[in-house]
C-alpha cells in the first residue's frame, strides 16, 4: 500500500505540469537602424547558471510585450534548445556590442533540436513567436537593456 501511494503521488505531480511564474525586473528596447526605439518589452532576467538553464521551461503563459533576457559573462557562440518549453518562441542572439546577430523565429515547443547563434553572442532575448515579425525586428538592429 505504501509503495502504491508514493507511485500515485509522483504520477499525479507529473500530470499536473505546473506553470512557472516569472518576475519581470528589466526592460529591453529594440532599436531600429535609424536609432529610434521600435518597441520595448518587460523581461525576466536569467543571469546565473541555474536561471539560464531553466530559461522559459514550464512557462505556459508569456504575456504579450514580455520575454526573458539572458546575460552571459562572455561573447561566444551559443546554442539553446526548447526542452520542457511549451511555448513557441523567437530567440534573438545579441553580441557584446548589443547588435542582433541572429534571430530564430517560431522555434518548436519541447524540441531537443539545437538552436545556434552561429556568431558570438553575449546576450539572448526570448519573446513569443511572431514578435520579431510583428515589430519588423531584424538582424543588424540593436537592443538596449535596463535592469
Amino acid at each position: 500500500m505504501f509503495f502504491y501511494s508514493c507511485s500515485e503521488t509522483k504520477e499525479n505531480e507529473q500530470n499536473e505540469n505546473p506553470s512557472r511564474t516569472l518576475e519581470y525586473t528589466a526592460t529591453v528596447d529594440f532599436i531600429g537602424n535609424n536609432g529610434v526605439v521600435i518597441t520595448t518589452i518587460e523581461a525576466a532576467v536569467a543571469d546565473n547558471d541555474q536561471s539560464r538553464s531553466e530559461g522559459l521551461m514550464d512557462v505556459h503563459n508569456l504575456p504579450s510585450g514580455s520575454g526573458m533576457l539572458f546575460l552571459f559573462d562572455d561573447n561566444q557562440q551559443r546554442s539553446f534548445w526548447m526542452a520542457n518549453t511549451p511555448l513557441s518562441l523567437d530567440i534573438i542572439f545579441v553580441n557584446e556590442d548589443l547588435e542582433i546577430v541572429r534571430i530564430h523565429r517560431n522555434t518548436p515547443p519541447y524540441s531537443d533540436q539545437s538552436i545556434p547563434s552561429e556568431q558570438p553572442a553575449k546576450y539572448v532575448v526570448e519573446v513569443n513567436a511572431g514578435f520579431t515579425l510583428k515589430h519588423d525586428i531584424t538582424e543588424g538592429m540593436s537592443v538596449y537593456y535596463n535592469l
